[in-house]
């Protein structure tokens, strides 16, 4: 989180805008109580020479009444006694006397004295019965001055107009050291204010701070601070509060966060994939299942429209995928594997019932559908494996029927066909109970402690005896005694099962080869024949039931296509593992390994 700068800070606010009012504060209470004493200091210096000068007047008329009772004819005279009376006023820049003929009887300045004045305040105020008042600022020194003119009368008798002139800047002098005490005394206020405003600011800013910490630790995870409740106002209460939510987002937090948990386990371990999209059909979200079954990365898939993941964007639109009703089954096979599988669409919706994106559920249906598929395999090939024989034994038994039965030759060689497939069914049938019983898993393997080469040699010996065709064994078989524990009959009838083979396809002179290895704790034997082999392509079929590379010549020799099906059930029964080697035209090989007894070590 980016640190707020001090300036930038509701602290530093709160300063400015409480320094800012208290000196707003100050500055109105300033001015007007500037303005007030500024009036009220001129007022009171008007009033004052106001009534100084109607008190020099009286004093005045008294002597320019005597000096004209008593004739006195010496202006200088008469200037003294009457300026003896501007003592009264103090400070005035000018005072003159002047009589009904504008003349200047007296002044403070004696050169004025006996002149006639050209002032014309004075000139319109001598026939003026009532005292006048007057501000001026002086043009040449632009000092402001105030002005008082009183008529002199004694009784009823006008004798002139006193003219006094006195300076204001006296008074502005006090009120300018007034206002820069005042000016003082706002900067100490703005200061103690802004001081005491910083403090005051932090006991708001504090908790904020707190809260802001706490949000940024809540953020991160954290939910254990809490905001420290200094006071009880309004503040205090909205810690308190904060500390409450903090304790209900942890809660809330930890369900959600088990929650999570709970289904991340279950998309997890889930047998099933599960694939999620936003309302746009991509892909936000997707289990391991589902990366396996698709064979993707989920980093590479997230953002893509599930419509090309499941490759399926030629015959769907996602529009198609809300309504989707019934599932889909999806072909990913490629040339070394089959895989089919299936998809379930469900809608995910919003509270206000819009739909908001698509959970696809996806199953591995690739065994189900081989199942289904070989189920449906085996019963067409029983159906024609058995229709086969019956269509014989019924076309035989009805030209007996028609009459052959009366001619002994015909008759003989049509029972002998129809007691062939006969038989032939009757093998069918006890290779399909057998195969039902190991795929019930309902037999007993009967173990015995057995000496294998000798075991094998039996078998080899019995097939040597009862042999028709013109075909050689050839035996190589290790030198020692290795002990197995085998079924023996079950084990015998797989060897005579691949023997059988061998000599049913070996050509007339043909060898087959017997031989026995060892290989660490397990025997291995090989069977190889010189016959008509089988292709590479289908030598993974060979063990698969009903299987027949040539299916006339393996009719024609009463193959069922059961015999080697049988064998690989019984090899794996015991422990083994049964494989075929061939290549067309160069004969075939079937391979099998047994597990050695531990007793059965070579003597």
């Amino acid at each position: 989180m980016t640190k707020v700068g001090f300036f930038k800070s509701i602290q530093f606010k709160i300063v400015l805008v409480y320094t800012l009012l208290i000196l707003l504060a100050m500055q109105l209470i300033g001015v007007y109580f500037t303005d007030s004493l500024k009036t009220m200091q001129l007022n009171s210096f008007e009033d004052a020479l106001v009534n100084q000068s109607k008190l020099i007047a009286v004093n005045i008329g008294e002597v320019l009444r005597e000096s004209k009772d008593t004739n006195i004819d010496d202006p200088s005279r008469l200037a003294d006694q009457i300026s003896s009376q501007f003592s009264e006023v103090d400070n005035t820049r000018q005072i003159e006397v002047i009589d009904e003929n504008r003349v200047i009887v007296a002044a403070d300045d004696k050169r004025a004295i006996g002149k006639s004045t050209t002032n014309d305040l004075i000139i319109q105020n001598l026939t003026s019965t009532t005292a006048n008042k007057y501000r001026r600022t002086d043009s040449g020194s632009g000092e402001r001055v105030d002005i008082v003119t009183v008529p002199i009368m004694v009784g009823n008798q006008r004798y002139g107009v006193l003219y006094v002139e006195k300076s204001f800047e006296g008074v502005y002098s006090q009120l300018l050291l007034i206002n820069r005490i005042l000016a003082t005394a706002t900067i100490f206020s703005l200061l103690i204010t802004a001081v005491l405003g910083f403090f005051l600011a932090r006991t708001i800013t504090k908790p904020l701070v707190q809260m802001q910490r706490q949000v940024l630790a809540v953020s991160q995870g954290n939910f254990n601070r809490k905001v420290d409740m200094i006071e009880k106002d309004e503040i205090g209460q909205l810690a308190a509060a904060f500390n409450n939510m903090t304790i209900k987002l942890r809660e809330a937090t930890s369900t959600t966060e088990s929650e999570r948990r709970k289904l991340k386990s279950v998309l997890t371990y889930m047998t099933d994939g599960v694939i999620a999209t936003d309302r746009k059909g991509n892909v936000i979200l997707m289990n391991n299942r589902a990366e396996e079954l698709l064979n993707v990365y989920r980093n590479d898939v997230i953002g893509n429209s599930i419509l090309d993941l499941l490759k399926i964007r030629k015959n769907y639109k996602i529009m198609d995928l809300y309504s989707l009703a019934d599932s889909m089954v999806l072909d990913f096979s490629s040339d070394q594997q089959i895989v089919l599988l299936r998809a379930n669409f469900s809608v995910v919706k919003k509270e206000n019932g819009l739909a908001n994106g698509l959970i696809a559920v996806i199953h591995d249906v690739t065994e189900q559908e081989q199942v289904d598929m070989e189920r449906r395999e085996f019963v067409a090939n029983v159906s024609h494996e058995l229709r086969t024989p019956l269509t014989t034994m019924k076309s035989y038994l009805e030209a007996l029927q028609d009459g052959a039965v009366d001619d002994p030759k015909l008759a003989a060689k049509f029972l002998d066909v129809t007691q062939k497939e006969t038989e032939r069914m009757i093998r069918l049938v006890k290779d399909l109970l057998q195969l039902s019983r190991l795929d019930s898993k309902s037999y007993k393997i009967n173990l015995q402690h057995t000496n294998y080469i000798n075991f094998c040699e039996q078998i080899i010996d019995r097939f040597e005896m009862t042999k028709k065709q013109n075909i050689e064994f050839s035996r190589k078989l290790p030198k020692g005694t290795f002990f197995v524990q085998i079924d023996r009959d079950k084990l015998t009838q797989v060897i005579d099962n691949i023997l059988s083979n061998a000599m049913k396809y070996s050509p007339e002179g043909g060898l087959i080869t017997f031989r026995i290895t060892r290989k660490g704790h397990k025997i291995r034997t090989t069977i190889s024949d010189e016959g008509v082999g089988i292709p590479k392509e289908n030598l993974v079929k060979v063990f698969e039931r009903f299987y027949r590379v040539d299916k006339a010549r393996s009719r024609k020799l009463g193959g069922t296509g059961l015999g080697l099906a049988i064998a690989k059930e019984m090899i794996e029964a015991q422990g083994g593992d049964i494989w075929a080697e061939s290549e067309w035209n160069h004969g075939t090989t079937i391979h099998f390994i047994l597990p050695l007894d531990r007793e059965g070590e070579e003597g």
